[in-house]
């Protein structure tokens, strides 16, 4: 998991934040508790746009790197560390399939308009969602480009 540095300003009773990382990415909120829950949703939100259109930020930065960089950011705010879900890279891995499953699979992935490796995919997460409970979600958009990180047949 990594951490987004978010500003905090205040303006009449509302609370705002954003982004120095991600330009854009703005929320408000009607107390400090809300900005930061309204804008680590947001964030989530933007990454995965950012990810489909390649073009996440190559890293992101500390507070002091922040603060040494762009001072005016932090003019009258308050530094807040939101927790953001970049993607990792997408790997590529071997499984040994039965062919006949594997053809279902296929025909399943067709019909759902998915690839094998999108369907297979969603299909896992959804199974370790089931088993592990929280902390693992199955993608939600359809076609959505889907990142592996690891996966480990044994």
């Amino acid at each position: 998991m990594a951490y987004a540095v978010g500003i905090i300003h205040e303006e009449n009773g509302t609370f705002g934040i954003s982004f120095p990382d991600f330009p854009g990415a703005v929320s408000t909120g009607r107390s400090l508790e809300e900005a930061v829950a309204k804008g680590a949703e947001m964030l989530a939100f933007h990454v995965d746009g950012l990810a489909e259109d390649k073009a996440l930020p190559a890293g992101l930065r500390t507070l002091d790197a922040l603060r040494k960089e762009e001072p005016d950011w932090l003019k009258d705010g308050l530094a807040v560390l939101v927790p953001v879900e970049l993607p990792g890279n997408v790997v590529r891995v071997n499984i040994s399939v039965d062919e006949r499953d594997l053809e279902r699979i296929d025909r399943a992935a067709k019909a759902a308009g998915k690839n094998r490796s999108s369907y297979l995919v969603a299909g896992a997460l959804r199974l370790a969602q089931e088993e592990a409970g929280a902390g693992v979600k199955a993608p939600a958009a359809e076609g959505k480009a889907l990142k592996v990180r690891r996966v480990r047949m044994g």
